[in-house]
């Protein structure tokens, strides 16, 4: 496509620009002959001396505007970001514009590589569909969809693992094997996928949100989670004011991987973030005037000193709010969480540590539903949480709003949730961050090759090693920038894809168990939300007409005001929402209360009787 000295048109729909914008910027893609980026949705001039390149999603929509087009007089190359459907495919043949193709490409890079071991579907419209009972013939298309993406990633990254799932979940069964099948169609296009010493060994685990219900709930006191859940992080730009001598500004900074602070800091504990920034800042304190006087003599460092800046103010206001509420919140999450407290002491009565959160007016509503929440996950029930002066204390945090929608999201909560068989810790942690996501259990024990083959079965036999050595892998995984081959991490890959969304904590846990395996696996994680975290899956829910996005024609009637939303711990999507409790009431008409939390959708006779809370 690229001659040298020639300019082009780059033409894209939504999904390939935000694909796009992901990996590079708009310097890089000028460095690749490109002068002009245009919208495919948006009237244009045509510009007859430029070739056009589309990079497109292959969907109707997209494909009926692309193909309508003008016949250009310049050569056209067309790229599709995954495969391209025969009916399309037949219509472009039968289009215009088909004369003056040049290039017909399928590059199958159909997700968003948010960081260097997350990655994101992009595809917020899935909650949606997968738990609406009223759009369940959508059902079946948008797993083909996920299964497309999903193998669009392992091509990108070289790899044919082996598949394995959570056996305790139909949709993850399905997934799994659509997987396979649209793996099987990559190899036999591209018979080279996956080969390589040892690569055989690498592994796709799909697992759904319920497999832990608890990480979501519970406040992530590490750096880059704390931003994004009390900060109200947007687009990974935090915005701030800065105080001068005379007035103060607003600035912004970008939160991602060209920050090399940040990159350093996000995993660390704001316990210990914070005592280097007090270091720093003593430090910047005691050398201001060394300090100055290379500033102004070297102003490529005032670029350094902005991001310490950044990051100094960041945390001052993390820690804040922590001081805020958040920290007489944390301890009893622990406690709820682990079942024990601090000293390791059995937690006999729960409701000790309970009522007073849900009796004290400075907490918001929400952060009493994660406590409530997590009440439940630990007894199978919402013993002790009885009497209608649940709803009065819910109440006094924010009010609650009438919608007429019920919701059933699958899975069930019994007793012993919380105590699964877990791995015992040795390594000294902070008391407020005793909880480790069952997810990380689940990978070391991959990596060691001791996972139950029963409770996480393969989809087709793995390969046997042949080799205690574990290999290199031929490509790595950075999709944001390209480093030295020394630089990446290398091995064995680990993907793994969340049916319903992963918690920042696990995504913390992706890179801390790639460390620790000293080069021998890489795990990549990912997810269908919207930008892994940005609120997105919430404003959904928040928004929509219906909990889910159907419409009941039995409860049809006008859409009720929207409620806010605030986004959970540590960037979620709906951990906890596929639960049901078969013993609550059911709520005559299908009448639910929406609380500020996003999906938590409590039965209006639960305020009138109140035998329990939880969702149904």
């Amino acid at each position: 496509v690229k001659k040298e000295g020639e300019w082009k048109v780059l033409i894209m729909d939504h999904p390939s620009t935000r694909i796009l914008s992901s990996c590079c910027k708009m310097s890089d893609i000028m460095d690749k002959g490109i002068t002009l980026v245009e919208d495919i949705d948006k009237c244009r001039e045509p510009i007859p001396s430029l070739e056009a390149i589309y990079l497109l999603s292959p969907v109707e929509k997209v494909g009926a505007r692309a193909w309508g087009s003008p016949v250009p007089v310049t050569p056209t190359h067309c790229l599709c970001l995954a495969a391209c459907p025969e009916p399309l495919f037949k219509e472009l043949k039968k289009s215009r514009i088909s004369k003056a193709i040049k290039t017909l490409k399928e590059i199958n890079l159909a997700f968003l590589p948010y960081e260097s071991q997350v990655y994101s579907l992009d595809r917020p419209q899935t909650f949606h569909i997968w738990f609406s009972p009223y759009r369940f013939w959508e059902k079946n298309k948008e797993l083909e969809m996920l299964a497309e993406q999903i193998a669009t990633l392992c091509e990108t990254l070289e790899e044919y693992p082996a598949i394995r799932y959570w056996k305790d979940g139909k949709d993850n069964f399905h997934l799994a094997h659509a997987v396979l099948a649209k793996l099987k169609v990559f190899k036999v296009h591209e018979p080279s996928m996956g080969e390589g010493p040892d690569k055989a060994q690498s592994q796709l685990l799909i697992v759904d949100r319920s497999f832990d219900l608890v990480s979501p709930l519970l406040h992530e006191l590490t750096y880059q989670a704390m931003a994004y859940d009390l900060l109200g992080i947007e687009n990974d730009t935090y915005k701030y004011e800065t105080t001068g001598t005379s007035d103060s500004r607003e600035k912004e900074a970008l939160l991602d991987e060209d920050d090399e602070l940040w990159v350093q800091l996000r995993h660390m504990h704001i316990a210990d973030v914070s005592m280097g920034r007090d270091l720093t800042t003593a430090s910047l304190q005691a050398n201001i005037e060394d300090l100055s006087q290379m500033v102004r003599n070297l102003p490529q460092y005032q670029k350094e000193l902005n991001k310490y800046s950044t990051h100094l103010n960041l945390a001052e206001q993390c820690m804040r709010h922590f001081k805020g509420s958040a920290e007489k919140l944390c301890g009893v999450e622990q406690d709820l969480a682990m079942g024990t407290d601090m000293y390791g002491g059995t937690i006999k009565d729960p409701m000790k540590i309970i009522i007073p959160i849900l009796l004290d007016p400075s907490v918001q509503a929400y952060d009493k539903i994660r406590i409530i929440l997590l009440h439940i996950l630990k007894n199978g029930n919402a013993t002790g949480l009885q009497g209608a002066a649940l709803g009065a204390l819910l109440l006094q945090g924010a009010p609650l709003e009438a919608v007429p929608r019920p919701v059933g999201l699958g899975g069930n909560i019994t007793s012993g949730q919380l105590q699964p068989k877990r791995k015992v810790r040795l390594e000294s942690t902070y008391q407020l961050s005793r909880w480790t996501p069952r997810l990380k259990d689940v990978m070391e024990d991959i990596i060691e090759d001791r996972l139950d083959r029963e409770l996480w079965p393969f989809v087709s036999d793995p390969v046997p090693s042949t080799s205690s050595q574990a290999a290199v892998s031929t490509y790595f995984g950075h999709w944001h920038k390209n480093k030295p081959a020394a630089e990446n991490p290398m091995g064995l890959r680990l993907l793994i894809y969340v049916l319903g969304g992963v918690s920042m904590s696990e995504m913390r846990c992706a890179y801390e168990v790639t460390q620790a395996s000293e080069g021998k696996w890489e795990v990549v994680i990912g997810e269908w939300g919207e930008s892994c975290g940005e609120g997105g899956w919430n404003a959904q829910v928040g928004d929509s007409r219906d909990p889910l996005g159907g419409e009941d024609p039995r409860t049809a009637g006008p859409a009720p005001t929207g409620h806010p939303c605030h986004p959970l711990s540590s960037r979620t999507w709906g951990a906890w929402e596929q639960m049901r409790l078969p013993h609550l009431p059911a709520a005559p008409h299908g009448l639910y209360l929406a609380t500020r939390s996003p999906g938590l959708w409590l039965p209006r006779t639960i305020l009138a009787q109140g035998p329990c809370v939880g969702a149904q």
